[in-house]
Protein backbone atom coordinates (compact mmCIF):
# COMPACT_ATOMS: atom_id res chain seq x y z
CA UNK A 1 0.00 0.00 0.00
CA UNK A 2 2.70 2.44 0.46
CA UNK A 3 2.66 5.78 2.36
CA UNK A 4 0.59 8.50 2.07
CA UNK A 5 1.60 11.77 1.24
CA UNK A 6 -1.19 14.39 2.79
CA UNK A 7 -0.86 16.78 -0.59
CA UNK A 8 -1.80 14.29 -2.74
CA UNK A 9 -4.16 12.13 -1.56
CA UNK A 10 -7.94 12.82 -2.60
CA UNK A 11 -11.20 12.36 -0.98
CA UNK A 12 -11.93 9.10 -2.65
CA UNK A 13 -8.19 7.45 -1.90
CA UNK A 14 -8.06 8.61 1.40
CA UNK A 15 -10.69 5.57 2.81
CA UNK A 16 -8.24 2.94 1.69
CA UNK A 17 -9.61 -0.28 0.34
CA UNK A 18 -8.81 -3.81 1.63
CA UNK A 19 -9.42 -6.66 -0.18
CA UNK A 20 -9.81 -10.04 2.07
CA UNK A 21 -10.74 -12.85 -1.24
CA UNK A 22 -7.24 -14.61 -0.96
CA UNK A 23 -6.93 -14.25 2.85
CA UNK A 24 -10.61 -15.43 3.58
CA UNK A 25 -9.17 -18.48 1.45
CA UNK A 26 -6.65 -19.03 3.34
CA UNK A 27 -3.80 -17.26 2.23
CA UNK A 28 -1.69 -16.85 5.26
CA UNK A 29 0.52 -14.38 3.36
CA UNK A 30 -2.17 -12.38 2.29
CA UNK A 31 -3.00 -11.96 6.18
CA UNK A 32 0.28 -10.84 6.55
CA UNK A 33 0.22 -7.51 3.83
CA UNK A 34 -3.18 -7.11 4.99
CA UNK A 35 -2.43 -6.60 8.28
CA UNK A 36 -0.10 -4.08 7.74
CA UNK A 37 -2.69 -1.88 5.35
CA UNK A 38 -4.67 -2.44 8.25
CA UNK A 39 -2.42 -0.65 11.09
CA UNK A 40 -2.42 1.97 8.52
CA UNK A 41 -6.08 2.63 8.09
CA UNK A 42 -7.05 2.82 11.82
CA UNK A 43 -3.84 4.79 12.67
CA UNK A 44 -4.49 7.41 10.17
CA UNK A 45 -8.14 7.07 9.21
CA UNK A 46 -9.89 4.97 11.65
CA UNK A 47 -12.35 3.78 8.46
CA UNK A 48 -11.34 1.08 5.73
CA UNK A 49 -13.46 -1.08 2.44
CA UNK A 50 -13.83 -4.19 3.13
CA UNK A 51 -14.08 -6.30 -0.99
CA UNK A 52 -14.08 -9.89 -1.67
CA UNK A 53 -15.71 -10.44 1.75
CA UNK A 54 -17.61 -13.63 0.59
CA UNK A 55 -20.97 -12.20 1.58
CA UNK A 56 -24.13 -13.32 -0.13
CA UNK A 57 -25.19 -9.59 -0.93
CA UNK A 58 -28.74 -10.71 -1.39
CA UNK A 59 -29.27 -10.98 2.41
CA UNK A 60 -27.81 -7.52 3.12
CA UNK A 61 -30.61 -6.09 0.24
CA UNK A 62 -33.23 -8.32 2.32
CA UNK A 63 -32.16 -7.23 5.62
CA UNK A 64 -32.41 -3.38 4.29
CA UNK A 65 -35.82 -3.78 3.19
CA UNK A 66 -36.82 -5.83 6.44
CA UNK A 67 -35.74 -2.24 8.30
CA UNK A 68 -37.83 -0.40 6.02
CA UNK A 69 -40.86 -2.99 6.90
CA UNK A 70 -40.10 -2.68 10.46
CA UNK A 71 -39.93 1.37 10.53
CA UNK A 72 -43.01 1.34 8.38
CA UNK A 73 -45.33 -0.35 11.44
CA UNK A 74 -47.82 1.77 12.86
CA UNK A 75 -46.40 4.14 15.97
CA UNK A 76 -48.27 1.92 18.17
CA UNK A 77 -46.86 -1.08 17.54
CA UNK A 78 -43.31 0.01 16.90
CA UNK A 79 -43.95 2.04 20.76
CA UNK A 80 -44.83 -1.59 21.93
CA UNK A 81 -41.36 -3.25 20.99
CA UNK A 82 -39.51 -1.69 24.26
CA UNK A 83 -35.79 -0.95 24.02
CA UNK A 84 -34.37 -1.15 27.56
CA UNK A 85 -31.32 -1.09 29.33
CA UNK A 86 -30.41 -5.12 28.75
CA UNK A 87 -33.23 -6.11 25.71
CA UNK A 88 -33.29 -5.29 21.98
CA UNK A 89 -36.10 -3.15 20.82
CA UNK A 90 -37.76 0.00 19.30
CA UNK A 91 -36.22 3.28 19.67
CA UNK A 92 -38.56 6.24 18.81
CA UNK A 93 -37.42 9.47 16.32
CA UNK A 94 -35.69 11.91 18.15
CA UNK A 95 -35.28 9.31 21.22
CA UNK A 96 -31.56 9.49 21.22
CA UNK A 97 -29.03 12.52 21.89
CA UNK A 98 -25.42 11.77 21.57
CA UNK A 99 -24.15 13.23 24.81
CA UNK A 100 -22.11 10.38 25.27
CA UNK A 101 -18.73 12.17 22.64
CA UNK A 102 -17.77 15.46 23.12
CA UNK A 103 -16.96 15.91 19.29
CA UNK A 104 -20.67 16.88 18.89
CA UNK A 105 -19.95 20.26 20.69
CA UNK A 106 -21.99 22.16 22.93
CA UNK A 107 -25.23 22.26 21.60
CA UNK A 108 -27.39 19.04 22.01
CA UNK A 109 -30.46 18.18 20.03
CA UNK A 110 -32.04 14.71 19.61
CA UNK A 111 -30.98 12.61 16.84
CA UNK A 112 -33.51 12.73 13.93
CA UNK A 113 -32.98 8.91 13.34
CA UNK A 114 -35.60 5.83 14.64
CA UNK A 115 -33.94 2.65 15.61
CA UNK A 116 -34.45 -0.72 16.28
CA UNK A 117 -31.76 -2.81 18.01
CA UNK A 118 -31.38 -6.52 17.93
CA UNK A 119 -28.55 -8.19 20.52
CA UNK A 120 -27.55 -11.59 20.25
CA UNK A 121 -31.34 -13.65 20.73
CA UNK A 122 -29.43 -16.26 23.20
CA UNK A 123 -32.86 -16.03 26.06
CA UNK A 124 -36.43 -14.99 25.64
CA UNK A 125 -36.96 -11.35 26.24
CA UNK A 126 -33.37 -10.31 24.74
CA UNK A 127 -34.59 -8.98 21.80
CA UNK A 128 -38.60 -7.67 21.30
CA UNK A 129 -39.71 -8.85 17.71
CA UNK A 130 -42.50 -7.30 15.61
CA UNK A 131 -45.12 -9.47 14.28
CA UNK A 132 -43.83 -9.51 10.77
CA UNK A 133 -43.14 -13.12 8.69
CA UNK A 134 -40.05 -13.81 8.03
CA UNK A 135 -38.32 -10.51 9.54
CA UNK A 136 -37.16 -12.47 12.94
CA UNK A 137 -35.37 -15.31 10.49
CA UNK A 138 -33.65 -12.63 8.08
CA UNK A 139 -32.63 -10.45 10.61
CA UNK A 140 -30.62 -13.40 12.66
CA UNK A 141 -29.30 -14.87 9.61
CA UNK A 142 -27.92 -11.55 8.71
CA UNK A 143 -26.40 -11.19 12.24
CA UNK A 144 -24.94 -14.65 12.03
CA UNK A 145 -23.17 -13.84 8.45
CA UNK A 146 -21.91 -10.38 9.98
CA UNK A 147 -20.64 -12.45 13.57
CA UNK A 148 -18.83 -14.64 11.11
CA UNK A 149 -17.27 -12.08 8.84
CA UNK A 150 -16.17 -10.11 11.82
CA UNK A 151 -14.56 -12.94 13.87
CA UNK A 152 -12.34 -13.87 10.58
CA UNK A 153 -10.92 -10.30 10.63
CA UNK A 154 -10.23 -10.64 13.86
CA UNK A 155 -6.54 -12.16 13.60
CA UNK A 156 -5.92 -9.19 10.99
CA UNK A 157 -6.35 -6.89 14.04
CA UNK A 158 -4.05 -8.31 16.32
CA UNK A 159 -1.45 -8.88 13.51
CA UNK A 160 -1.70 -5.40 12.99
CA UNK A 161 -0.59 -4.88 16.65
CA UNK A 162 2.25 -7.50 16.72
CA UNK A 163 0.27 -10.07 18.91
CA UNK A 164 -0.25 -13.29 17.81
CA UNK A 165 -2.99 -14.26 15.45
CA UNK A 166 -5.23 -15.76 18.09
CA UNK A 167 -4.16 -13.30 20.65
CA UNK A 168 -7.85 -11.73 20.80
CA UNK A 169 -9.84 -14.43 20.19
CA UNK A 170 -10.59 -16.03 23.84
CA UNK A 171 -11.76 -11.79 24.51
CA UNK A 172 -14.63 -12.53 22.02
CA UNK A 173 -16.30 -16.02 23.37
CA UNK A 174 -18.98 -15.07 22.48
CA UNK A 175 -18.33 -11.57 21.36
CA UNK A 176 -20.65 -8.81 22.25
CA UNK A 177 -22.55 -8.32 19.19
CA UNK A 178 -25.46 -5.72 18.10
CA UNK A 179 -27.26 -4.60 15.01
CA UNK A 180 -28.89 -0.99 14.60
CA UNK A 181 -31.73 -1.04 11.77
CA UNK A 182 -31.92 2.78 11.74
CA UNK A 183 -34.40 4.91 9.77
CA UNK A 184 -33.62 8.48 8.48
CA UNK A 185 -37.29 9.64 7.59
CA UNK A 186 -37.23 13.09 5.80
CA UNK A 187 -37.80 15.77 8.19
CA UNK A 188 -37.04 19.20 8.96
CA UNK A 189 -33.31 20.16 10.99
CA UNK A 190 -33.14 22.63 12.71
CA UNK A 191 -29.35 23.86 13.15
CA UNK A 192 -26.96 22.31 14.87
CA UNK A 193 -29.33 18.91 14.96
CA UNK A 194 -28.24 16.02 12.86
CA UNK A 195 -30.21 12.82 11.79
CA UNK A 196 -26.98 10.94 13.97
CA UNK A 197 -25.31 14.26 15.69
CA UNK A 198 -21.16 13.74 15.00
CA UNK A 199 -20.05 10.65 17.38
CA UNK A 200 -17.20 7.92 17.61
CA UNK A 201 -18.82 4.37 18.05
CA UNK A 202 -18.27 2.64 21.50
CA UNK A 203 -17.31 -1.08 20.42
CA UNK A 204 -14.79 -2.71 18.88
CA UNK A 205 -15.21 -2.44 15.26
CA UNK A 206 -18.23 -1.50 13.26
CA UNK A 207 -19.12 -3.17 9.48
CA UNK A 208 -21.74 -1.01 7.39
CA UNK A 209 -22.80 -2.27 3.97
CA UNK A 210 -22.94 0.32 0.91
CA UNK A 211 -25.87 2.32 0.77
CA UNK A 212 -27.36 3.57 -2.41
CA UNK A 213 -29.04 6.76 -0.48
CA UNK A 214 -26.43 9.44 0.77
CA UNK A 215 -25.65 10.80 3.94
CA UNK A 216 -23.07 9.61 6.00
CA UNK A 217 -19.66 11.40 6.43
CA UNK A 218 -16.52 11.20 8.45
CA UNK A 219 -13.88 13.54 9.49
CA UNK A 220 -10.24 11.92 10.02
CA UNK A 221 -8.31 13.21 12.30
CA UNK A 222 -5.01 12.69 11.13
CA UNK A 223 -2.70 14.37 8.48
CA UNK A 224 -1.23 11.39 6.57
CA UNK A 225 1.80 10.65 8.00
CA UNK A 226 4.24 7.35 8.78
CA UNK A 227 3.68 6.34 12.01
CA UNK A 228 6.83 3.64 13.32
CA UNK A 229 5.88 0.21 13.45
CA UNK A 230 3.88 -1.38 16.31
CA UNK A 231 7.50 -3.10 17.31
CA UNK A 232 8.77 0.08 18.01
CA UNK A 233 6.17 1.90 19.38
CA UNK A 234 7.15 1.30 22.76
CA UNK A 235 10.59 3.72 22.22
CA UNK A 236 9.12 6.20 19.43
CA UNK A 237 5.36 7.29 19.42
CA UNK A 238 3.15 8.00 16.65
CA UNK A 239 2.90 11.54 15.26
CA UNK A 240 0.31 13.62 17.50
CA UNK A 241 -3.22 14.35 16.10
CA UNK A 242 -3.52 17.27 13.80
CA UNK A 243 -6.54 18.82 11.86
CA UNK A 244 -6.11 16.28 9.31
CA UNK A 245 -9.15 16.60 7.19
CA UNK A 246 -12.86 18.06 6.94
CA UNK A 247 -15.68 16.24 6.88
CA UNK A 248 -15.54 14.03 3.88
CA UNK A 249 -18.43 11.72 2.71
CA UNK A 250 -16.96 7.88 1.65
CA UNK A 251 -17.28 7.28 -1.68
CA UNK A 252 -19.49 4.73 -2.80
CA UNK A 253 -18.27 1.12 -3.26
CA UNK A 254 -20.86 -1.42 -4.23
CA UNK A 255 -20.94 -4.38 -2.17
CA UNK A 256 -18.43 -3.27 0.02
CA UNK A 257 -18.29 -2.91 3.49
CA UNK A 258 -17.32 0.16 5.34
CA UNK A 259 -15.42 -0.88 8.96
CA UNK A 260 -14.26 1.46 11.41
CA UNK A 261 -12.70 0.92 14.53
CA UNK A 262 -14.32 2.42 18.22
CA UNK A 263 -13.60 3.48 21.76
CA UNK A 264 -12.98 0.07 23.02
CA UNK A 265 -10.04 -0.44 20.34
CA UNK A 266 -8.66 2.83 20.97
CA UNK A 267 -8.62 2.13 24.70
CA UNK A 268 -7.06 -1.38 23.86
CA UNK A 269 -4.39 0.34 21.74
CA UNK A 270 -3.60 3.03 24.01
CA UNK A 271 -4.99 5.86 21.56
CA UNK A 272 -2.43 4.65 18.77
CA UNK A 273 -5.91 3.19 17.30
CA UNK A 274 -8.84 5.95 15.95
CA UNK A 275 -12.24 5.89 16.96
CA UNK A 276 -12.98 8.40 14.49
CA UNK A 277 -15.98 10.71 14.08
CA UNK A 278 -18.36 10.26 12.12
CA UNK A 279 -22.54 12.27 11.69
CA UNK A 280 -25.42 11.56 9.31
CA UNK A 281 -28.15 13.78 8.14
CA UNK A 282 -30.63 13.00 5.57
CA UNK A 283 -30.39 15.15 2.55
CA UNK A 284 -31.37 12.82 -0.50
CA UNK A 285 -34.85 13.31 -0.61
CA UNK A 286 -36.36 10.21 0.09
CA UNK A 287 -36.07 7.93 3.40
CA UNK A 288 -32.62 6.35 4.40
CA UNK A 289 -31.87 3.02 6.15
CA UNK A 290 -28.55 1.70 7.51
CA UNK A 291 -28.24 -1.54 9.61
CA UNK A 292 -24.43 -1.02 10.97
CA UNK A 293 -23.45 -4.10 12.71
CA UNK A 294 -21.18 -3.45 16.29
CA UNK A 295 -18.86 -6.10 17.07
CA UNK A 296 -16.79 -6.06 20.69
CA UNK A 297 -15.54 -8.40 23.24
CA UNK A 298 -17.79 -10.38 25.48
CA UNK A 299 -18.94 -8.23 28.56
CA UNK A 300 -16.14 -9.24 31.47
CA UNK A 301 -13.44 -8.78 28.71
CA UNK A 302 -10.83 -6.48 30.40
CA UNK A 303 -9.47 -3.72 28.38
CA UNK A 304 -6.37 -2.30 29.21
CA UNK A 305 -3.25 -1.08 27.27
CA UNK A 306 -1.68 -3.67 25.03
CA UNK A 307 2.01 -4.74 26.09
CA UNK A 308 3.24 -3.43 22.30
CA UNK A 309 1.33 0.19 22.99
CA UNK A 310 3.13 1.15 26.14
CA UNK A 311 6.62 2.13 27.02
CA UNK A 312 8.83 3.93 29.28
CA UNK A 313 7.98 6.99 27.22
CA UNK A 314 4.23 5.67 26.45
CA UNK A 315 2.13 4.91 29.52
CA UNK A 316 -1.24 3.39 29.70
CA UNK A 317 -3.50 6.56 29.30
CA UNK A 318 -6.87 4.97 30.45
CA UNK A 319 -7.72 2.85 33.88
CA UNK A 320 -8.63 -0.78 33.03
CA UNK A 321 -12.19 -1.17 32.72
CA UNK A 322 -14.65 -4.54 31.12
CA UNK A 323 -16.52 -3.72 27.86
CA UNK A 324 -19.82 -3.89 29.82
CA UNK A 325 -18.91 -1.13 32.10
CA UNK A 326 -17.64 0.92 29.42
CA UNK A 327 -20.89 0.01 27.34
CA UNK A 328 -23.43 0.62 29.89
CA UNK A 329 -21.78 3.97 30.58
CA UNK A 330 -22.69 5.15 26.76
CA UNK A 331 -25.66 3.82 26.85
CA UNK A 332 -26.65 5.57 29.82
CA UNK A 333 -25.41 8.58 28.70
CA UNK A 334 -27.32 8.69 24.65
CA UNK A 335 -30.68 6.62 26.35
CA UNK A 336 -31.40 7.00 29.87
CA UNK A 337 -34.25 7.89 29.13
CA UNK A 338 -34.77 4.16 27.51
CA UNK A 339 -32.20 2.73 30.58
CA UNK A 340 -33.70 4.44 33.64
CA UNK A 341 -30.15 5.05 34.49
CA UNK A 342 -28.10 8.09 34.29
CA UNK A 343 -24.11 8.05 33.33
CA UNK A 344 -21.81 10.75 35.06
CA UNK A 345 -20.72 12.89 32.04
CA UNK A 346 -17.04 11.59 31.45
CA UNK A 347 -16.02 8.05 30.09
CA UNK A 348 -15.05 5.80 33.01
Amino acid sequence: MGEWNAMTVTETELIPVLDVGRYLAGDHRAGEGLARQLQLALEQIGFFFVVNHGLDWQLVDETYRQAARLHALPDAVKEGLVMGPDSGGYLRLGGGTSYASAIAGAVRKPNLNAAYFVHRDVQPGRNHWPDLPGFRDNVLAYFAAMERLADRLLPLYALSLDLPADWFAPHFRPASCTLRMSHYPLVPHEQDQWGLAPHPDSTFMTLLPANDVPGLEIRPQRALVKCPPMSQRALVKCPPMSQGHEWIAPPPLEQSFLVNSGDILRRWTNDAFLSTAHRVRNQSGRDRYAIPFFYGPRNDALIEALPTCVGSDNPPRYEPITNGDYQRWFRNRNYASYTGEEAGPEAP
